[in-house]
């Protein structure tokens, strides 16, 4: 689930990191959720085989009706346009998957990749700690960082409710305990560009 708006250059390396979850089974579904954009980002969609769901320019109605057209897996996966998961995340996500299902927790727990930024020199290298240094202590990721959550959880937490700070308010609701954060990481382009 890929919320967009304009999104045609950053959704290409998002989409192309998501080849290797089709191929293991784990995508079923990628759905773009367009606020109006006006580039070329549906036909970027189109060519991927994408779902691609026109909504509301608002950023909470956009992701809710992104997951409501996910139709095709027991869970949802969150990333920002431009986010780039590293090789290796199926791997990590798989075993987290089977974990939470033998415990029986999918409806009790969600996880979060760790975040590091493209770029060389000590700008990337501060964002990336400071993003850990916030998961730690508060026990909240940033948006970028994505979110596996259940269909159920989501669901059983009221999924995304309207307006622009939609994602720090689900992870809100998680609360530390439920948030896993997984080894993997989601790259980014700097934070500075």
């Amino acid at each position: 689930m890929i919320p967009t708006l304009d999104s045609e250059r950053a959704i290409v390396p998002t989409l192309a990191a998501l080849v290797s979850g089709a191929a293991a089974g784990i995508v079923r579904d990628v759905v773009l959720a367009d606020g109006g954009s006006r580039d070329e980002t549906e036909a970027v969609a189109d060519a991927a085989g994408c779902i691609f769901v026109k909504s509301d320019s608002d950023l909470g109605a956009r992701l809710c009706a992104g997951a409501q057209a996910a139709s095709r897996g027991e869970w949802l996966l969150f990333l920002d346009p431009g986010g780039m998961l590293e090789e290796g995340w199926t791997r990590e996500v798989r075993k987290f998957l089977d974990t939470i299902g033998r415990a029986g927790h999918g409806d009790r727990r969600a996880a979060t990749f760790r975040l590091a930024y493209e770029g060389f020199g000590v700008r990337p290298r501060l964002a990336e700690a400071a993003a850990s240094a916030r998961l730690v202590l508060t026990g909240r990721p940033r948006a970028e960082q994505g979110l596996l959550i259940s269909k159920l959880l989501y669901q059983k937490l009221g999924g995304h409710q309207k307006g622009a700070n939609a994602h720090r308010r689900l992870i809100a609701k998680l609360g530390r305990m439920r948030i896993v954060k997984l080894r993997s990481h989601v790259l980014l382009a700097d934070p500075e560009e």
